[in-house]
């Protein structure tokens, strides 16, 4: 029997190391125009044997771009990283000479009743590899384009006259590189497939995320990163019937295409959406039974978070679909299904690409109807809200709150001006700091979706986050359904608050810290040696309150002159729209500006630990806000280095979200934090360094039993006691550092832990406490909900002469939680004052 195996095996091997040609992926019934050329004829390999890398893919796309009058190029921008943010626009000779007569055409059916649904192409967006790791799709991408530019004959023109493809080859070219530098550098000449190899395994962090650490495939909705801002305006642009994202998954799995998990669909997507979805999965599944590929659907995956490629077209008319294929994580790999080679996995997004097109020439008239029929009765539903709109805003923070409309205006949400300073619900709502969204707009049902709160579901599983309500995330006072006479100008071209220092000062200066870029004036002035305390007290001067946490920066006694501290005030001011004020005098109601009751400040030395066993996304958040918001240097320390590091040099050191520490940098830290510096830890974190005696912490122990829940469902079980992203209410005690520019008494923090810290027994050690019943809004079992109530989510400890912060949970999560960016601001500059 092991002979038997051994001989199998050998020859697999053999059969998936014999070189392949552009036969073993194309259609061979139909000629190829011999003009065009072949990926091999430009990239110097064919397909599959190597790893592409971005800049060959660049390379292709344009030399494809230049032969075919099927194929137009368009560079929309630049990643982190500098690479190009290429679109290609394949169709008709015929319909290139009238493209944008074609969108608007498309676009005016999405707005009136005039669909025209006999005539006018079907627009079809195909995406790939938005995870670099995942590189079966950008490979395959090649083999589409050439395919879609060479092909020969009736079905293709066909094809090309009643569809416009949108054709993205690389949706994340800084994570495509990184990977493909990675597996190509490994790969054997003689390829092995024993997944022990180095190749199999990628050093930390791996290449599926963008030049920050950021998955990237759940920026759709948020829209925070380059390449995603880019992708969004050709999505709204356009408005694609059918999005298409190409993934991988483990090893040994075979090949998934949408719908997902019935019961695990957003209650906004139209039930017609999912039943369109399985109509073009047929087609899939067609093509992959010709190949002979094994696959599966309805499992796993879901439909329900809007900010993935294959959900965000479903609150937009269109229809998203998810493939995920077996990954080779390389060249050649065993799996519990026979040797998987590259080229297979190319070969099956190759499939399903070509069977979506087909789909959709086949069933253009009913999925342009599917849109027309969305979008009349998203009409219907904005006419009866007509009367209706929600206001948001900040009246102590103009920018989180622009920020908050920049999203919205990105995805093509229409915004207005508030008329006047209006207070609804004890909520006071400023000119200047607020916006007015009218509910009588295009996409309603978009915006809905991104406002509304949800605790109650279908199902308890979830693939992603149970909720996102943009308002919370963003932490701005906002009320809904409130009437119309409030709207004034509307927005057409978002700008932030212009700054500046109100005049020169011989005495000293006065910054609140409620604006969300004070922490990056804050840093300028410190680096720069300028003098400045922080007020651990309120009080009032020039007839203006202010709150704890305002900075003051005095005149005299400065290394700059008064009129050169005047100028470089006035100029950060301006770089990021606040507002710094000129006093002259110590005298105030309250604390003097000569009291005790202000702190001086220390500029923040910041060490990152990152490395093997550290979540790159967490670290990615970190360093992405501190280096591009803030312009705040944190020193990425790698873990593997950090024993010949001289910790001396820093005053904070973060650890994001970890298990494990070696025992020697345990030490070292120790010996780091007790000569005074200041640990921050997030989330696992939490637990390890009370584990280690860094932090005395109790936690909540939680007792589960299963009752009635048979062998088949013992997963499901375990699943629904995860907290896979909701949000929850706490109270906060803003005397304290750590709350220092939130204006109001209660917080909505993001929370995917179940870490449930005891409050300790002096009240003022808990100055963020969670409510009785904290949930707002997303999935938690009741057990954990029991739990959670009134535990705490940050506690401070001094160890030493140093201290160590713990929160439970992420407060920087994915770039787009601005609501609670400042608790770990606060935990850095006034880590002495905690």
């Amino acid at each position: 029997m092991k002979y038997c195996l051994f001989i199998c095996l050998f020859f697999s091997l053999l059969n998936a190391q014999e070189k392949i040609d552009l036969s073993y992926y194309l259609p061979q019934d139909i000629t190829y125009n011999p003009s065009i050329p072949t990926p091999e004829s430009i990239i110097g390999h064919q397909v599959g044997e190597w790893h592409i890398t971005h800049d060959k893919l660049v390379q292709y796309m344009y030399a494809l771009a230049k032969s075919s009058d099927r194929v137009s190029i368009e560079n929309r921008g630049g990643t982190f990283e500098g690479r190009p943010l290429l679109l290609l626009t394949i169709t008709s000779p015929k319909n290139h000479t009238q493209i944008e007569q074609i969108r608007e055409v498309h676009i005016k059916a999405t707005e009136n009743d005039e669909s025209n649904l006999l005539e006018r192409p079907i627009i079809v967006y195909q995406g790939y590899s938005i995870h670099g790791n995942e590189p079966s799709g950008s490979n395959a991408g090649m083999l589409v384009a050439y395919y879609l530019a060479a092909a020969e004959g009736n079905y293709i023109n066909e094809l090309l006259d009643k569809t416009v493809i949108l054709f993205d080859p690389s949706l994340n070219p800084d994570g495509l590189q990184r990977f493909a530098y990675w597996a190509n550098t490994n790969r054997n000449m003689n390829l092995n497939p024993d997944p022990n190899d180095r190749e199999y395994h990628e050093i930390w962090p791996g290449g599926r995320t963008n030049h920050y650490w950021f998955d990237m495939n759940r920026d759709w909705l948020p829209v925070q990163l380059p390449e995603s801002k880019v992708r969004i305006e050709t999505f709204h642009k356009w408005l694609p019937n059918i999005l298409t994202d190409h993934h991988e998954m483990g090893t040994n799995s075979t090949f998934f295409f949408q719908p997902g998990v019935p019961s695990r669909t957003h209650p906004l997507t139209p039930k017609s959406n999912q039943e369109l979805t399985k109509k073009i999965g047929n087609y899939h599944a067609n093509a992959l039974n010709k190949i002979g590929s094994l696959y599966f659907t309805e499992e796993n995956y879901d439909d329900f978070y809007y900010g993935k490629g294959s959900t965000l077209p479903d609150i937009n008319g269109g229809i998203g679909i998810l493939f995920e294929q077996a990954s080779s994580r390389g060249h050649i790999q065993e799996s519990d299904n026979g040797i998987l080679t590259f080229s297979f996995t190319i070969r099956n997004q190759f499939t399903t690409a070509l069977s979506t097109l087909d789909a959709a020439k086949n069933m253009r008239t009913d999925i342009l109807k599917y849109q027309y029929n969305f979008f009349k009765n998203s009409r219907i539903e904005s006419a009866i809200n007509k009367n209706k709109a929600i206001v948001f805003g900040d009246q102590k923070d103009a920018a989180k709150t622009y920020h908050l409309a920049e999203i919205l205006k990105r995805q093509n949400i229409k915004i207005h001006e508030l008329k006047k300073d209006i207070t609804i619900n004890q909520k006071s709502f400023k000119k200047g700091y607020s916006y007015v969204v009218p509910k009588n707009q295009k996409n309603i049902r978009l915006l809905n979706a991104m406002f509304e709160k949800r605790t109650s579901f279908k199902d308890s599983l979830f693939y992603d986050i149970s909720a996102w309500t943009f308002p919370l995330a963003f932490n701005v006072d906002y009320a809904n359904n409130i009437p119309i006479k409030h709207l004034g100008d509307e927005v057409k071209a978002l700008s932030l608050k212009p700054g500046g220092v109100n005049e020169s000062s011989n005495y000293a200066y006065l910054m609140e810290w409620h604006e969300y870029y004070t922490p990056k004036v804050l840093y300028q002035i410190l680096n720069k040696g300028i003098r400045a305390k922080v007020a651990k007290k309120r009080f009032r001067i020039n007839e203006k309150d202010y709150d704890y946490g305002t900075i003051l920066i005095p005149v005299q006694n400065q290394k700059l002159s008064p009129d050169t501290l005047y100028n470089f005030l006035d100029d950060l001011a301006q770089d990021s729209h606040l507002q710094i004020d000129a006093v002259n005098t110590s005298l105030t109601t309250g604390i003097d500006l000569g009291s005790r009751n202000f702190s001086t400040l220390k500029a923040p030395k910041i060490g990152l630990l990152v490395g093997q066993g550290t979540s790159s996304y967490d670290a990615g958040e970190i360093w992405h806000l501190l280096d591009t918001r803030y312009k705040i240097p944190s020193a990425k320390l790698d873990l593997k280095d950090i024993i010949d590091v001289n910790l001396g040099r820093y005053n904070t050191i973060i650890i994001p979200n970890t298990k494990s520490l070696s025992d020697t940098i345990v030490s070292k830290l120790k010996v780091w934090t007790k000569n005074g510096g200041t640990l921050i830890g997030f989330r696992n974190t939490v637990k390890l360094l009370n584990s280690k005696g860094f932090i005395p912490l109790n936690f909540k122990k939680m007792e589960r039993s299963a009752n009635n829940i048979s062998f088949e469902n013992k997963q499901d079980f375990k699943d629904a006691q995860k907290i896979n992203g909701a949000i929850f209410e706490a109270k906060i005690d803003r005397s304290h550092p750590i709350n220092y520019g939130y204006k109001n008494e209660k917080i909505a923090l993001f929370r995917n832990t179940t870490i449930f810290i005891e409050p300790d027994k002096n009240s003022y050690n808990n100055p963020i406490i969670y409510n009785k019943k904290p949930l707002l809004s997303g999935y938690i079992s009741k057990p954990n909900l029991d739990s959670l109530s009134g535990t705490v989510p940050f506690q401070i400890k001094k160890y030493g002469k140093g201290k160590v912060a713990v929160f439970t949970d992420n407060t920087n999560f994915r770039a787009f939680w601005y609501g609670t960016n400042k608790l770990m601001m606060n935990a850095i500059f006034f880590r002495e004052e905690l």
